[in-house]
């Protein structure tokens, strides 16, 4: 049976719909992330799994159990880490330790074991307010307090968001870990974070694009992609309405771009090289999960 069953769930807010018939299952000991943008429903999702809001319409269970009559018994075993930093700022990073294991009923030496490899990076701090840890810091010991009940899910809304690209790494290095002892479900705005996870779900506006392993979805981009070098960001609108070219967007310090049938890549080139100058480069690369987003978005 899958740990995480979700039927047709649906949202909305003063009229607005946020959620519109989420499914989707995730299976135990799986990363599953939830890939998408601000606004895409991701945290609203959560809050309704974990038992914290209502769903308008729409079923889920967790483990079997469901999750509006029996959210006592699901929270016993549910870690939750919101997007944002919830802890308490004036207690120090063992403080804050002590005070969620008590809230658990928990002894915090008896379950230590669990947070030990992400608490090596704390215990030199342990005396520290929690409020002048810095941006990873603050992620890590936000961690180790929803881990200390020893959870067997776990909900983490966007838990790298704001966090420099090496705590980022470290961050999910801990997840390959917490995998084998419980089910982690993900969300993040992050697309290169999609190839950490098992299985992705892309969501926009509310919907669910599409559910798939990484290496799945990037095979199923069915077109030709091209990286073009040495096109300033600023001309990407422009390359968009050409004639030839079906999709362009820009991609850090290259644009990446796919013809329209029948255009050759020649004909684009030398036409570029004319406008732009000889300084353009061209190549064939294979599509990330962020073009295949682009592509289910348009």
């Amino acid at each position: 049976m899958p740990i995480i069953k979700a039927c047709k769930l649906n949202k909305s807010f003063k009229g607005e719909a946020v959620l519109k018939n989420i499914s989707f299952e995730l299976e135990d000991n799986q990363i599953f992330g939830l890939i998408g943008p601000d606004g895409a429903g991701k945290s609203t999702l959560f809050r309704i799994l974990c038992t914290l809001i209502l769903a308008d319409s729409g079923k889920a269970s967790i483990k079997g159990l469901d999750i509006e009559k029996d959210y006592k018994q699901i929270r016993t075993f549910l870690g939750y880490m919101p997007g944002n930093f919830s802890l308490y700022m004036d207690l120090s990073v063992r403080e804050n330790l002590e005070f969620f294991a008590k809230i658990y009923n928990q002894n915090l030496r008896a379950n230590f074991k669990l947070i030990e490899p992400i608490y090596e990076a704390l215990a030199p701090f342990e005396t520290r307010k929690a409020r002048a840890l810095s941006g990873g810091m603050k992620q890590k010991l936000a961690l180790c307090c929803t881990l200390i009940h020893k959870p067997s899910l776990l909900f983490l809304d966007e838990p790298t968001t704001g966090v420099d690209a090496v705590s980022r790494k470290e961050f999910w290095d801990i997840l390959q870990i917490l995998k084998e002892q419980m089910s982690i479900i993900v969300s993040t705005p992050y697309m290169d974070e999609a190839s950490r996870c098992d299985k992705i779900a892309l969501m926009n506006k509310g919907e669910i694009l599409r559910i798939s392993g990484v290496k799945e979805l990037c095979a199923s981009f069915s077109k030709k992609l091209y990286a073009f070098y040495g096109i300033k960001g600023v001309y990407t609108s422009e390359l968009a309405r050409l004639d030839m070219i079906d999709t362009c967007y820009l991609f850090g310090q290259c644009s990446h771009i796919t013809l329209k049938e029948n255009a050759r890549l020649e004909d684009l080139l030398a036409l570029l090289h004319t406008q732009f100058g000889t300084q353009i480069k061209c190549e064939h690369i294979e599509a990330g999960v962020e073009d295949c987003f682009m592509e289910l978005v348009r």
